[in-house]
Parts: C-alpha cells; sequence; structure tokens
C-alpha cells in the first residue's frame, strides 16, 4: 500500500518548486530596448524621469529583484520593501522595512507612511511599479486618523483576523480606516504612471482583496464595514479610538471608486495566480498516477463545511474511476475562528477536522499555506490519513481537545506530521491536497 501522506508532501514540494517569480516576471514584463510590455500595455521607459518599486507582501523581495533583472542595465528603480523576514541580500535604492505578519508592527506603519511619502511628489514622469502579495494587508499600514496608535491598528487587527469573518468582511473594516488601503495608495500618485502586478489566487473580478486593494477601486462603501461590525458583534472589542468612529458614521471618509482620476492611468496584472497554482499542482499529481480534478469551489467557506465537501467530492472521483488512485486539488482560504490560545493555522487546524472524517479509510489529507507560515506556528501546515487518529489514541492525544483549543501544530508536530517549509518568499494561498487509493 501506497504512503498517501508521503506523496501528498512530494506533490506538495513539487508544485512550491515550479512556481518561479523570476521566470514569471520575464514572461509577464517582456522587454526590447527602452520598451516594456504589460499585459495590453506597452510603456517606452525612456519617457519617465524616475522608476519608482513598491513591494508589499510575502513575495516583495523575490518580485522586486526580478524587476530590477528585468530593468537592468540600462534602467533602475528605486522604492521600498515591505516584507515579514529579511531578505537575502540588499537591493540597491530599496528601503527595507521587516514588518509584522499577521499583526502589524512599528516597521509596517513606518512602511506605510514611507510608500505615502515617496509617492507624494510624483507626476506625470513618474512610472510606479506596485508589486503585491500575500500578507500585504498587514505589512504596509498607515492610519487615515493620524491619532490612532500602533496598539490601537493591533488590536483592531486581532480581532478581524479571529472572528470568523471572510478575507472580503475584513477588508471592507480595514480599507476604510487606513490611508493605504482600499485604492488610496494609487490615490497619492494621482499623475503617476502605475502598474500594479499581483502574487495572488484570489478569483476573478476579486483583485482587490490582495493586500487589501491599494492600488485598486474599492468595492465596498462605508456602509459594508458598519455591517460586518454588527454581524461578527466586533464593536465591544475594537479599540475605543476606532470605537468612537463608529457612532460619527457621517465622519468616516469613502474610499476610491473607479471613476476616480487616480485609476485613470493604473493598470493591474497578475504575475501568478491560481491557475499556476492549479497548473503545476495538477501536473504533479497527475505524473504520481492520481486521476485528479481541482475545485475552487470552498474558496472562503468555513472549515468543516469545506472538508465535507472535499472529502464528497474525493469519494465521488474514486467512484467515477474504480482501479485509479484519485486526487483532489483545492485551494484559497477557509474561515477558521480562533478559540483558544494554542499553536497553529487554517492548514493543519483542517488536517485534524479531516483527521477523524478519514479514520480508517486509505485517503491521505495535506493542507498548507504556499507562503510556509500557518497562522501563529512555524510549520506551512500538516497532513493527515487515515491511521492519524488510531496513532493518536496510541499518543493519548484528543483531536476534539486540541481543535477546541486552536492548537492543531502541537497535535501534529507530536505525530511527526506537521509540514514545514520556512518562509518560501512566495504566496499563492493555501494548497489542499487530498488522496485517496
Amino acid at each position: 500500500m501506497a504512503d498517501l501522506k508521503q506523496i501528498a508532501r512530494r506533490i506538495f514540494a513539487e508544485t512550491l518548486a515550479a512556481i518561479d517569480i523570476p521566470a514569471a516576471m520575464r514572461r509577464k514584463l517582456a522587454r526590447a530596448g527602452t520598451r516594456i510590455r504589460c499585459g495590453d500595455e506597452e510603456i517606452d521607459l525612456a519617457g519617465f524621469e524616475r522608476i519608482l518599486a513598491i513591494a508589499i507582501g510575502k513575495a516583495g523581495f523575490g518580485m522586486a529583484s526580478a524587476l530590477c533583472d528585468v530593468l537592468a542595465p540600462e534602467f533602475h528603480a528605486s522604492g521600498i520593501l515591505a516584507i515579514p523576514v529579511a531578505p537575502p541580500r540588499e537591493l540597491p535604492g530599496f528601503r527595507t522595512f521587516l514588518a509584522g505578519h499577521p499583526v502589524p508592527n512599528a516597521a509596517s506603519l513606518a512602511a506605510g507612511r514611507a510608500a505615502l511619502d515617496l509617492l507624494a511628489d510624483s507626476n506625470e514622469r513618474t512610472l510606479v511599479f506596485f508589486l503585491l502579495s500575500g500578507g500585504g494587508s498587514a505589512l504596509c499600514e498607515a492610519p487615515l486618523d493620524p491619532a490612532t496608535s500602533l496598539e490601537d491598528i493591533q488590536q483592531l487587527n486581532r480581532v478581524l483576523v479571529t472572528c470568523g469573518a471572510p478575507i472580503d468582511d475584513i477588508n471592507a473594516v480595514r480599507k476604510h480606516l487606513s490611508a493605504v488601503k482600499g485604492g488610496r495608495l494609487a490615490a497619492a500618485a494621482p499623475r503617476a504612471m502605475k502598474i500594479t502586478l499581483g502574487v495572488t489566487d484570489v478569483p476573478a473580478g476579486r483583485e482587490s482583496a490582495l493586500a487589501s486593494g491599494p492600488t485598486l477601486p474599492d468595492p465596498t462603501v462605508v456602509g459594508d464595514m458598519f455591517r460586518v461590525v454588527e454581524k461578527y458583534n466586533l464593536l465591544s472589542r475594537l479599540p475605543q479610538s476606532i470605537r468612537g468612529k463608529f457612532e460619527k458614521r457621517n465622519a468616516i471618509p469613502e474610499t476610491p471608486k473607479a471613476d476616480d482620476p487616480a485609476f485613470a492611468h493604473a493598470h493591474f496584472s497578475l504575475l501568478l495566480g491560481m491557475h499556476d497554482l492549479f497548473h503545476h499542482a495538477h501536473r504533479a499529481a497527475e505524473a504520481a498516477g492520481f486521476v485528479t480534478v481541482c475545485d475552487n469551489s470552498t474558496d472562503d467557506w468555513s472549515l468543516t463545511r469545506a472538508a465535507d465537501a472535499l472529502l464528497e467530492r474525493l469519494t465521488e472521483l474514486k467512484r467515477q474511476n474504480p482501479g485509479r488512485p484519485a486526487c483532489v486539488i483545492a485551494d484559497g482560504e477557509l474561515s477558521c475562528p480562533v478559540t483558544g490560545d494554542g499553536i497553529g493555522g487554517r492548514n493543519s487546524a483542517f488536517a485534524l477536522c479531516c483527521a477523524e472524517k478519514i479514520a480508517g479509510k486509505n485517503i491521505a489529507v495535506l493542507s498548507a499555506g504556499t507562503d510556509g507560515v500557518d497562522g501563529n506556528s512555524p510549520a506551512a501546515g500538516a497532513v493527515a490519513d487515515g491511521e492519524t487518529l488510531g496513532h493518536a489514541h496510541e499518543a493519548r492525544l484528543d483531536p476534539q481537545e486540541y481543535f477546541g483549543r486552536s492548537d492543531s501544530y502541537t497535535f501534529f508536530h507530536s505525530l511527526g506530521d506537521t509540514v514545514e517549509t520556512g518562509p518560501t518568499g512566495n504566496n499563492l494561498r493555501d494548497l489542499r491536497i487530498l488522496l485517496v487509493e
């Protein structure tokens, strides 16, 4: 009998290796002499006095470094890196901020202010590359109200990311309280030519979810912010300085919309997205001998609902292909409220949720973040199979107890079933691999 857990690990590792930012940047930004093409846009670099780059997110260094390589040697960019870990080397002309994630730190606010300052004197002879990837919402921040403290911003983010709300609802609140989110970073350089490149697997039409959409028109309105706070009963948990704003609804300004002049010379293009993640994972699974389907239907679902749906899809796929091993690949983020003070994140929690459902079956489930980080743990995620529950009982580990205190990392670490890659320098959100023989 094949070791499905090891096969799942291998599929995940091969997928990570195939997602190459420098190669994607060379494809996306094809340069010939002074002209550079990005999607349908062709730009003459010689027409600009300055080229700026603001890289925000977990893939920020890789994206900025690749941009510099594309421009060199005739052209040079300068700018800002807001990233969670120290870069492997310094990039000439760039200021680096080791910002906080998932909760902003002082460097996150410094990065936000530096970005606004950098853009303040831009004009029509300025070309700005915004390089966005996952984690950007926490890594670059500037409160719209300067009186809002770092501690207030940190409390706001903790409340939002642990309340169980989907990312669109969380962003509806963050955008309206920020000077950089919800299109406001683009509005800070209204006359400049702006090119935004994203590394994300958000579905088409929801690109503004990436890093809270600092360079895109905001589809949410102030009313959405009030709705979210009421729906999740958040008001009493917010810091006083922010809570007070909800008592003066008209005092909260609206974010820039599609008709704002700041977007007249702004363009957005995916560098790596959902298709790239699915393509490489699908190829790796089929190369391992599995009939494979990709499923994006569970994005933003609750963890338990997604587990039931994906396991049902796996069972049906196996029924349709008797005698062949089957694989379901899923991506995106799941809603996973924090109910305790343990160590873990939504990926290891998903694997833990599945452990009891697949007990005794020849099934394996791996769930991991392509950034190499799962919640507050040092792992990317975890892997479980039909024997996980039995091994847990032998080790006197109660899955329900660990799940209830949000301690899924500790559970899987005790069994040797965590998936640990270290920070990958990339981020296409989460990948789930479900295998059955």
